[in-house]
């Protein structure tokens, strides 16, 4: 009996519009995706909750503080366009992910015929980018114990590259002090900007170096170089033949030019007969 008032009193409420219908209650596997350039990356918008048979869906862009429609009227467009594609019910999947896609995404859901009509779910998306080829700059050639320095840098990776340098196909290490091989070496390496720098040149320093620049989207790396290390400066050495030679032949043109005018005509020609 009592179980037969509980029934019909449940009845009655529904019919009274005491019992509300189902809301609309949304949800995401990820609120934060991370998805490399070039490949497919799916964000997920799950509806939990929904009496409506046919909702509305939209999604939009929202680039520096600014939304735009990439999935509207049931249609993808803007910036997707081509390029994506809506995973029943309401997922949206990128085919080819682009460096412009990193921005935050809002799936809304409404249905006006449900007690809780709307809702809605951020997601942001950040997309890794390869690093190019590094710009390499090695010195032909050093004296020993001179200074130098060598230059790794990219500017196209995202997140930022991290560099390592390598000396005749072996990897330098962070620290010079933590592989017998290199303990005596003076260098010091900067990871993030990709700066190599040596105190002291040492013999044992010459050979080929190369940079690779890598993040969690892949590598690159540049073409090895040789540096020669000399006992001597031969280098300031040529630079200073080469600097005489060139004074030496102002000084010769200079002489001829004087010649040619007349500036070293003999004495008879400036005396009567």
């Amino acid at each position: 009996m009592a179980l037969q008032r509980l029934t019909a009193l449940l009845i009655l409420y529904s019919i009274l519009g005491y019992i509300p219908s189902l809301g609309v209650i949304l949800r995401t596997t990820d609120k934060t995706v991370w998805a490399n350039e070039f490949e497919p990356i799916e964000l997920t918008c799950l509806i939990e909750s929904i009496s409506t048979n046919n909702p509305r869906i939209e999604w939009k862009k929202i680039k520096n503080g600014i939304p735009s429609y990439v999935y509207f009227q049931n249609q993808i467009s803007g910036d997707l366009e081509h390029r994506a594609q809506l995973i029943q019910p309401a997922n949206l999947l990128i085919l080819n992910t682009s460096r412009t896609d990193t921005a935050e995404y809002r799936c809304e859901v409404a249905a006006i015929d449900d007690h809780k009509h709307f809702d809605e779910i951020l997601i942001s998306l950040a997309v890794r980018v390869k690093p190019v080829v590094p710009r390499c700059s090695v010195p032909v050639a050093v004296t020993v114990g001179t200074s130098s320095e060598l230059r790794c840098l990219e500017n196209e990776g995202f997140p930022a590259s991290v560099y390592r340098w390598f000396h005749n196909n072996e990897e330098l290490p962070q620290d010079p002090k933590s592989s017998p091989k290199f303990i005596n070496s003076t260098y010091s390496l900067n990871a993030d900007t990709g700066g190599l720098k040596f105190r002291r040149m040492r013999k044992e320093d010459a050979g080929e170096y190369y940079c690779q620049a890598k993040n969690e989207a892949g590598h690159a790396q540049c073409t090895a170089q040789l540096m020669e290390v000399y006992d001597v400066d031969i280098v300031g050495i040529f630079l200073k033949v080469l600097a005489a030679l060139a004074g030496f032949i102002i000084v010769m043109v200079g002489v001829c030019h004087a010649h040619k005018h007349g500036c070293f005509s003999s004495g008879k020609d400036h005396t009567g007969t």
